[in-house]
């Protein structure tokens, strides 16, 4: 698939690079001959391909995700090093 040299301008414009005359050249090339790559994609048969958003199944090991009653506060706050009424109290980290 060819490239114009004004198509390889506007890509360099959209992301912000600089391109010397030569470098466009180059670019033009490259490019072309990725976008030929993948040019071959097209010529196979996806007729009776499933469309899929992942290659293969995908399996949770997460538990479900199922409410339930909350711990009770104190039983939560037992082990920590210093709280402050119903919280953990943490050494202060950032000062004024």
């Amino acid at each position: 698939m060819a490239l114009s040299r004004e198509e390889v301008l506007h890509l360099a414009d959209i992301y912000h690079i600089y391109l010397s005359d030569d470098e466009v050249e180059v670019m033009r090339e490259q490019l072309a001959s990725i976008l030929e790559q993948f040019q071959v994609l097209s010529e196979l048969d996806t007729d009776d391909v499933t469309p899929t958003s992942h290659s293969v199944p995908l399996t949770t090991v997460m538990r479900e995700d199922v409410s339930r009653e909350p711990y009770p506060t104190e039983q939560v706050l037992s082990n920590a090093p210093d709280t402050y009424g119903q919280y953990f109290q943490v050494r202060t980290v950032l000062e004024d």
